[in-house]
């Protein structure tokens, strides 16, 4: 079992799993490693067809703290948001698109929180106020686009939205990542999110992306866990058709889940005294009295 520690030096770590309603394999992954006691917070995209299946199958896991996970990029929005979407079939543009006009000043700031209240609103009308709020492809950390987004949230009551600075010194040699880890730091310092204490807990996930190259660095960045709530950015799930028409992260997602499953892992946050807990204790220093589930 995790550690339970309710001291300001414990180290306590939410697990969080994007893309709940992306696809039935992803939700079905999900709730997997969330009834495994792993996974203790998951982000919901509530305007794609399966947003309503993963709401049922949460169902079954009534600790999994669910929080927002906004879409800008994929599928249509439940506005009209003239400025985010294709004028020729009102689908949300593409992310490279929506980056190129968000930083030529092409968004309209009132589409922005408009879209952003809908999709709160959808999860909250479905009965799932969210305890959090992140967003596909970190679109809410653009500069053009975090304003209008943290009002929406503020407006909700929702207190934890995700600020996606990632140390740069974890997983160096990975480029990639390092290249999109910098370009979230850019984006937060000139959105004015740097800090530590405006609710937003320390985060990393960008770092262990990587199909195969998952476990081994998710297995190296436990032990240098700070003291303190870390989130964890995770994306696990059964990889299907309709995944594939949403996101080329696939099968990289069924070995996330295999590894966060795993006997290993549970018995290497146990080591090192890590607690789970979730953005449902809004404080996020008191771990759920929820533990690791045992499987063998």
């Amino acid at each position: 079992m995790a550690r339970v520690g309710s001291t300001p030096s414990a180290t306590r770590l939410i697990i969080n799993a994007d893309d709940f309603g992306i696809s039935r394999g992803v939700n079905t992954g999900i709730v997997e490693v969330a009834a495994a006691g792993v996974v203790t917070s998951a982000s919901v995209i509530v305007n794609l067809p399966d947003f309503a299946d993963a709401l049922d199958r949460a169902l079954s896991v009534p600790r999994l703290s669910l929080g927002i996970h906004l879409n800008f990029t994929t599928g249509r929005p439940l506005t009209a948001a003239r400025s985010l979407t294709r004028r020729d079939t009102g689908e949300f543009y593409t992310l490279p698109v929506l980056v190129a006009r968000a930083s030529l000043g092409l968004l309209d700031a009132s589409d922005i929180e408009g879209e952003c209240l809908a999709q709160i609103d959808r999860m909250i009308d479905a009965g799932f106020p969210p305890t959090h709020l992140d967003s596909h492809r970190h679109v809410h950390a653009h500069p053009a686009i975090s304003s209008a987004v943290t009002r929406a949230a503020a407006s909700r009551g929702i207190l934890h939205v995700r600020v996606p600075r990632e140390s740069l010194r974890i997983n160096a040699r990975d480029w990639r990542a390092t290249l999109k880890k910098a370009s979230l730091l850019i984006g937060a310092r000139l959105s004015g999110r740097t800090g530590v204490n405006d609710h937003a807990p320390h985060f990393v996930g960008v770092s262990l992306q990587g199909g195969k190259s998952f476990a081994g660095r998710l297995f190296a960045l436990i032990p240098q866990l700070p003291a303190g709530t870390t989130e964890l950015m995770t994306h696990p799930g059964y990889a299907d058709a309709s995944l594939a028409e949403h996101d080329s992260y696939t099968l990289e997602r069924v070995t996330e889940l295999r590894v966060l499953c795993s006997r290993e892992f549970r018995e290497l946050l146990v080591r090192y005294g890590v607690t789970l807990t979730s953005f449902g204790d809004r404080r996020s220093n008191i771990p759920q009295e929820g533990q690791l589930a045992k499987h063998h």
